[in-house]
C-alpha cells in the first residue's frame, strides 16, 4: 500500500465486475492507500486472496463510504439509486463515485465517460460532478473503434449486431454456460434461469426487456449511450443484440456511413493511431478479431475492414472483439479513476465538422437562403484581409 495514495472502496466487490475492478486496481498499479471490499450479508467475513494480502470482505456502510477518495459501484442499479447521489454529493470533499449500473447513465446531468473518447468533459462540462457513469460493456466496446472514425469521416448512420458473452449476465450467468454445457453434452438439458432459455450450444435473440418499439433495453442502450458519448443526440443508430454461448468478451459486427468519403486503408490509417484499439486484420493469414483472443486483453480488436457493399464509398464494414469485464465495465472504471487523478485535456482525436475542407465548396452547395448570409461574411473577410495588405503596402512605400 502507498501512505500517499487514494482510500478507495468497491460495492459488489465479490461480483465479476467487482473482481475485475480490483484486480484492475492492482494491476494498473493505481496508488492505493486503503481498500475496503463491500458486498452483502452473504459474502461478509469471507476473504479475497490477492497480491497485497487477503483482503477482507466487509457488509456496506455509509458511513464508511463517505471517508473514501473513490467508490466503485459494481451493484445493481436499484442499489446505485438509493446510495449513489447521496455518496457523491455529500460534501465538496466527498467520494468520486464511478457506477456500472444504468441507473444515471441517461441523466443530463451526470456524466457517461469512455476516458480515450469524452474523458475532457470531466474537466469542463462536468467539472463538479462527483459521481460519473459508467456505460454499458456493448456500448464501451464499440465506441473504442467508431470514436477515431467518427472524428476523421463523421459517422451517419451506425448498424450493429452485438454477439455477447455470458460474462455480461455476471458470475451466474457464465456458471449457468458451464452447466448446461456439460449436461448438454450427456444428453441432459438444464432449466435455465439467469437466460430466457439454455444457452449452451444455443444462440438468444434477447438481452433484456422488450421496449415497446420492438427493440430490448439493451439494443436500446447502445443506441442511446453512443448518442450521449458522441455528443450526437440525433445520430441514426439501430442495433441486434444476440446472447451467445461464449464464456468471456464481446464481438459486434457494424456497418456504418460516413459523410466523408472512407476506405479499408484510409480507416486502417485512422485505427491503427487510436489509444485501446488493436488493428488485427490480414484476411488473407485468417488474421481478424475473435472473442477468444480478446479475452482477458486492456484492448478492443477492430478487424474484417472493407468497404460497404450499401453505402459505397462513404461506407465501411468492420468486426470487433473486447473483453465484456476489462475493456467493457472494469478497466473503463479504472481509466476513469485514473483521469481523475491525473486530468488531461489533449483529447484522442477532435471531430471535423464539415464533409469539405473547402469552405467554398460548402458555399456552392447551400441554399440560396443561408447562402447570401455565407457570401456577405466571405466577402466581409476578404476585404478585410484587402484593406490589411493595403495598409502594409502603403507603409512599405
Amino acid at each position: 500500500m502507498d501512505p500517499n495514495g487514494k482510500s478507495v472502496g468497491i460495492c459488489g466487490a465479490t461480483g465479476a465486475v467487482g473482481l475485475e475492478i480490483l484486480s484492475t486496481l492492482i494491476a494498473r498499479k493505481f496508488p492505493l492507500k486503503q481498500i475496503t471490499l463491500f458486498a452483502s450479508s452473504r459474502s461478509t467475513g469471507k476473504t479475497v486472496p490477492t497480491s497485497l494480502g487477503d483482503l477482507l470482505v466487509e457488509e456496506f456502510s455509509k458511513e464508511k463510504a463517505l471517508t473514501l477518495d473513490f467508490v466503485f459501484l459494481a451493484v445493481s442499479g436499484d442499489f446505485s439509486l438509493q446510495y449513489a447521489k447521496e455518496l457523491a454529493n455529500n460534501s465538496p470533499n466527498g467520494p468520486y463515485v464511478i457506477d456500472n449500473s444504468s441507473a444515471f447513465r441517461y441523466d443530463p446531468e451526470i456524466p457517461l465517460i469512455v476516458p480515450e473518447v469524452n474523458g475532457e468533459k470531466l474537466l469542463t462540462q462536468y467539472s463538479s460532478s462527483r459521481l460519473i457513469a459508467n456505460p454499458n460493456c456493448t456500448t464501451a466496446i464499440a465506441v473504442m473503434a467508431l470514436w477515431p472514425l467518427h472524428c476523421d469521416f463523421g459517422i451517419k448512420k451506425m448498424i450493429i449486431s452485438t454477439y455477447q458473452a455470458a460474462s455480461g449476465a455476471g458470475v451466474e450467468g457464465m456458471q449457468e454456460l458451464k452447466d448446461g454445457t456439460a449436461a448438454y453434452l450427456d444428453g441432459i438439458t438444464l432449466e435455465a434461469k439467469v437466460f430466457a432459455y439454455p444457452l449452451a450450444f444455443n444462440l438468444i435473440p434477447q438481452i433484456d426487456k422488450f421496449q415497446s418499439n420492438g427493440y430490448t433495453k439493451e439494443e436500446m442502450k447502445v443506441t442511446w449511450e453512443t448518442r450521449k458519448i458522441f455528443d450526437e443526440p440525433k445520430m441514426a443508430i439501430t442495433c441486434t443484440a444476440v446472447r451467445v454461448p461464449i464464456m468471456r468478451a464481446h464481438s459486434e459486427a457494424i456497418t456504418i456511413e460516413t459523410a466523408r468519403k472512407i476506405t479499408p486503408e484510409s480507416a486502417r490509417v485512422v485505427l491503427e493511431k487510436a489509444q485501446g484499439v488493436l488493428v488485427v486484420d490480414v484476411p488473407n493469414r485468417l488474421q481478424y478479431p475473435m472473442p477468444i483472443n480478446a479475452s482477458s486483453k486492456n484492448n478492443v480488436q477492430v478487424g474484417r475492414i472493407r468497404q460497404s457493399l450499401v453505402f459505397g464509398e462513404n461506407g465501411l464494414e468492420l468486426f470487433v472483439s473486447g473483453d465484456q469485464l476489462l475493456r467493457g465495465a472494469a478497466l473503463n472504471a479504472v481509466l476513469i479513476a485514473e483521469f481523475l487523478e491525473h486530468p488531461h485535456t489533449e483529447p484522442q482525436c477532435i471531430k471535423k465538422t464539415s464533409g469539405n475542407t473547402c469552405p467554398f465548396l460548402d458555399l456552392y452547395k447551400m441554399k440560396w437562403s443561408s447562402r447570401r448570409s455565407q457570401v456577405f461574411h466571405i466577402a466581409a473577410f476578404v476585404g478585410g484581409i484587402a484593406s490589411i495588405c493595403l495598409f502594409i503596402a502603403r507603409r512599405r512605400s
